[in-house]
């Protein structure tokens, strides 16, 4: 069976947000192509940021897969760490703030900005 990874943006027991890499089955065969199983959406949102963006710590309102369709993001955690994503990659944000919680900007969510000389064109899909 072949498999992809992607990756998942999600909030910890302790309300952080934290990458995890899980493979994704592509066990659904056609004929020269593996597919995966067919997921439900909500809608899809396109959003252009231009040279330059960035944005505070937030969280994920609705969990929703994002793709790079043009220029790279970077994505930033409390702990320090970030990721870069170029066209055609993609990953699962699903960092959303604890229920009963209250935001904190020292505490929760992610951050994100345009790297390079290239606007940003990302397109969303609610989950």
């Amino acid at each position: 069976m072949t498999m992809l990874t992607q990756s998942l943006l999600y909030t910890d027991a302790d309300g952080r947000a934290r990458w995890r890499d899980e493979a994704l089955p592509l066990a659904e065969a056609a004929p020269g192509v593996r597919l995966s199983a067919l997921s439900a959406s909500g809608g899809v949102q396109w959003r252009s940021s231009p040279v330059g963006f960035k944005s505070d710590f937030h969280c994920t309102t609705t969990p929703q897969w994002l793709v790079v369709i043009q220029g790279r993001m970077e994505i930033g955690l409390q702990d320090g760490s970030t990721r870069i994503f170029g066209p055609g990659e993609y990953f699962y944000s699903n960092d959303t703030l604890p229920a009963g919680a209250t935001f904190d900007p020292a505490l929760h969510g992610h951050r994100s900005r345009q790297v390079g000389d290239e606007p940003l064109v990302t397109l969303f899909v609610r989950s």
